[in-house]
């Protein structure tokens, strides 16, 4: 068995910060906060770290599209 083909759960969580998230969708650091704290993009916090998950954008991303 190759090492590539051994599913590793680290792998599969990828997160972003919110400065990130918010150069991706083209908004200001400011607007990506406000939106983050009335729960408009989702977001996890680990310390005083706001974190996205990009699944959970990807799954938002999905519904305002369609």
């Amino acid at each position: 068995m190759s090492p590539k083909s051994v599913h590793n759960p680290l792998e599969a969580v990828r997160v972003k910060t919110l400065d990130e998230v918010a150069t991706l969708l083209r908004v200001s650091r400011g607007s990506a906060y406000a939106a983050a704290k009335k729960g408009e993009i989702p977001t996890i916090r680990i310390g005083r770290r706001l974190l996205v998950p990009l699944a959970a954008l990807d799954r938002l991303l999905g519904e305002q599209a369609g």
